[in-house]
């Protein structure tokens, strides 16, 4: 244990910020294991297609069963066996079924990710998993040769381009939809988390280096013979006195009522003692 006051506020600062980072740490920790077990155990189309509990299925003779049917990936391949084995509870009529059947029993939607985003945003107790399984796009048919074609598709790509196309999904899609899910990742620490502990320990720093100065100061007015007010050279002095003893501090005299003053009778000579040393 330090015998100095000014180590030992260091050290009880440094201990008391070593607690608090070691329990901030375990309780992030816990966080994110408890998040961890709360999630969904289906993330994507593979997690899916590894299980049978979850029974899966798409809109009968439409796009999306279409692109299982002819796919030739091994993972759309062994969904579109599951689904086809299953026909007569697996493939639903229409949207609306589905989404049903995914309100009331263990059962998920594969469908278009437009119409999935549209109605998420309207029924708040549906939720979109994983990415994107396919792309297409959309296109307005015209017949051959027509006048409008070229002009439908410049004035398209101008909505896109100004962004239009954009804010008129957000307005139609979003707009009095379901507020936004809040991420369910445990956050890492960041310094607005942990930022005051360092500024109790960049504090206890500095009251440290002040309580050593007074510390010092004390010191030095004791081994003087001046009774007044200890100048600030006689401080200098005897700072410069400490730093070249330093060397000499670690070997001085292990004598019993010797040992406090050995070291500087060594390094200088010509100080005036004290007369209670003297004796």
């Amino acid at each position: 244990m330090p015998k100095a006051l000014s180590t030992r506020i260091v050290g009880g600062i440094w201990w008391f910020f070593t607690l608090i980072i070691i329990s901030s740490y375990t309780a992030n920790l816990a966080a994110f294991l408890t998040v961890e077990r709360m999630d969904s155990p289906i993330d994507s189309a593979d997690d899916l297609a590894k299980q049978t509990k979850i029974e899966y299925g798409a809109v009968r003779d439409g796009s999306t069963m279409t692109f299982f049917k002819k796919s030739k990936i091994s993972t759309y391949e062994k969904m579109w066996a599951f689904m086809s084995s299953r026909k007569q509870t697996a493939l639903i009529k229409n949207n609306d079924e589905g989404i049903q059947r995914v309100l009331t029993t263990d059962y998920a939607l594969l469908m278009e990710s437009t119409s999935i985003e549209y109605v998420t945003q309207r029924n708040c107790n549906l939720t979109q998993i994983g990415g994107l399984i396919d792309s297409k796009g959309y296109g307005v048919g015209t017949p051959i040769g027509s006048p409008y074609r070229d002009k439908v598709t410049i004035a398209i790509l101008q909505l896109q381009e100004e962004g239009k196309l954009h804010m008129m999904k957000e307005k139609w899609w979003r707009g009095n939809g379901c507020p936004e899910e809040d991420s369910k990742e445990a956050s890492a620490l960041g310094v607005e988390n942990i930022g005051g502990i360092f500024i109790v320990l960049a504090a206890g720093l500095v009251l440290s280096v002040f309580v050593a100065i007074g510390e010092f100061i004390y010191k030095s007015r004791q081994n003087t013979d001046i009774e007044q007010c200890i100048s600030f050279s006689a401080v200098m002095e005897e700072l410069g006195i400490s730093l070249k003893c330093h060397k000499s501090v670690k070997k001085r005299s292990r004598i019993k009522g010797r040992a406090g003053i050995s070291s500087i009778l060594m390094c200088h000579p010509k100080r005036i003692l004290r007369k209670e040393t003297m004796t």
